[in-house]
């Protein structure tokens, strides 16, 4: 019961405050880290080695080093073991603060192009200065859907599966590849390795993410299409919860996008090229919400049996 409370103060707590500016983040120490040791190793020969181990350590160390912490807090108090579970779990949830950002994107395009293309640039990787308002929209859209998986329902799978060791280090993972996981000259090498353990540990949750949007929004007739046009794209699991939200939008994802100054074309997902609205980013919201509740309910259970 102690395991499940923790997870409710946790999801609870990113619920209410999200990530507020002023609190302190470790995925900015995770950050760190990473460019620290890609700044020491991304040269000479053998990067696609140095870039696996330096994963494979920083992964193994969140893993031990929060379970050392936790085993630590047991012996000192069951109770500040539940505190600090339930701090971790808020650290790696990003649900509140995803919908927040993605609202803001909404509302700063609807004043002036400029601003939504500064706005958007705050939560999505590729170039945004030549963005029209429909991509704009588009992009935030995509975004919610393929950070459902990696903010909300991986993190609460991993944590499902291996405790809060295996959550901080999921989050880990999430953070290499997404500094480093990139496939241009810097990185290709480098990054591999990261990149694709990425995948592997986002391959279940990402189908999951789809099957819990389609299920809350009434839409599980879309299931076939959803796995075959998830399949489109080029990441092996952020088409899912793209195609998951393309369908209950009735909508298009994809297309042209510029990363680093290279355009990189992604596969249309849907058929219906229509403008997005406020009302449609509304709803978004109320999927992931949805989706995200299912998986709390579903994670708690699995907490409630969990020796971890």
């Amino acid at each position: 019961m102690n395991r499940v409370f923790s997870l409710l103060a946790g999801w609870l707590l990113d619920l209410l405050i999200g990530d507020p500016a002023w609190l302190p983040h470790p995925v900015v120490g995770f950050g760190k880290l990473i460019a620290a040791g890609e700044k020491r190793w991304n040269k000479g020969g053998h990067r696609r080695r140095k870039g696996a181990l330096l994963t494979v350590l920083l992964v193994l160390g969140c893993f031990c080093l929060t379970m050392a912490l936790l085993i630590g807090c047991e012996a000192i108090h069951p109770w500040l073991r539940i505190a600090v579970e339930a701090v971790l779990i808020f650290y790696c949830l990003a649900g509140t603060t995803l919908i927040r950002e993605v609202r803001e994107v909404f509302r700063a395009v609807d004043r002036s192009l400029e601003e939504g293309r500064t706005q958007v640039a705050r939560i999505v990787g590729r170039d945004t200065a030549n963005l029209s308002a429909q991509e704009i929209r588009t992009a935030a859209l995509e975004t919610l859907a393929e950070n459902l998986n990696d903010g909300v329902i991986a993190p609460l799978f991993w944590l499902a599966l291996l405790g809060v060791p295996g959550m901080v280090a999921y989050k880990m993972i999430n953070t290499l590849d997404s500094m480093i996981g990139y496939r241009n000259e810097r990185y290709l090498d480098f990054g591999r390795f990261a990149a694709k353990l990425d995948d592997i540990a986002g391959w279940i949750p990402a189908r999951l993410t789809a099957f819990l949007m389609l299920l809350v929004s009434g839409k599980l007739s879309k299931t076939k299409w959803v796995h075959e046009n998830g399949r489109k794209h080029l990441s092996p699991n952020s088409g899912h919860p793209e195609a998951a939200l393309a369908a209950i939008l009735d909508c298009r994802f994809g297309g042209p996008h510029d990363y680093f100054g290279e355009e990189v074309w992604k596969p249309y997902i849907g058929e219906n090229e229509r403008p997005l609205t406020t009302a449609d980013m509304e709803c978004a919201v109320r999927v992931n919400r949805g989706a995200e509740i299912v998986m709390v309910l579903l994670t708690a259970a699995a907490r409630f049996f969990s020796c971890f």
